[in-house]
């Protein structure tokens, strides 16, 4: 069982494989709103322990807890049409962006069996896990999310959706009467289908407003990225 690191740990971690139209989302079932609001789903979720705390925490005057878990991948990635590889990935830039300006706990996803270092290998992984509609195992499982009341759940977009390894974190905790916002990196696809693949994967979440940033500006978009956390009314420091 790992538990989340703090905001202050530095992220490592891989980058956002290169075109929309090639790489991927997961899901949770609340339904989307446009931003900065959000809203519930209309089905009546059951209620657990987990969400029953996390009520509990709001009504008591407690500030919400936030996590910030994210898969990012590094390599050679895709540069304005071309290739380029990154010891870094651009959505664990922006997840270290995020985690410089708020408080949380940052836990980074990673995948059992690395995804390659290869470009067009890792395309090819990536086309054949959204066909099967897989699972891929995660190396490092947090063991719970009972403690947050809100959660960041960072990609990059890969054929439209965020890799299918993020269905993997989303199938394995329950968000009921928490609040999701999604963040991301892209080529070309904008937040793509993630907004909808959370709300259809996590019943009884909220979705807040998601951020988009495309990969090769990342460490350009700060501005853009304080913003967003005004609009999902997560102070800044």
């Amino acid at each position: 069982m790992n538990t989340p690191t703090t905001r202050r740990t530095l992220l490592t971690g891989g980058l956002l494989l290169g075109a929309g139209s090639w790489l991927g989302t997961t899901a949770c079932s609340a339904t989307v709103d446009p931003p900065p609001t959000t809203r519930e789903t209309s089905a009546e979720p059951t209620v657990t322990p987990e969400a029953t705390a996390s009520a509990e925490r709001r009504q008591g005057g407690a500030a919400p807890r936030v996590l910030l878990a994210y898969f990012s991948r590094a390599g050679e990635n895709y540069y304005f049409g071309g290739r380029r590889n990154l010891e870094v990935g651009n959505t664990e830039v922006l997840a270290e962006m995020i985690a410089e300006l708020i408080d949380c706990d940052v836990h980074r996803i990673e995948a059992a069996d690395p995804y390659p270092a290869s470009y067009d290998a890792t395309v090819q992984r990536n086309v054949s896990e959204q066909e099967a509609d897989a699972r891929p195992a995660i190396a490092n499982p947090l063991g719970s999310i009972a403690a947050y009341d809100t959660v960041l759940l960072g990609s990059p977009i890969w054929n439209i959706r965020a890799p299918m390894i993020m269905s993997s974190f989303t199938d394995a905790h329950d968000f009921t009467g928490r609040t999701i916002h999604p963040f991301v990196t892209y080529a070309v696809s904008g937040l793509g289908s993630v907004e909808d693949d959370y709300a259809t994967a996590c019943p009884g979440a909220r979705i807040g407003p998601g951020l988009a940033v495309r990969g090769e500006e990342v460490a350009r978009h700060r501005a853009d990225v304080e913003a967003w956390l005004r609009a999902a009314r997560l102070p800044t420091r």
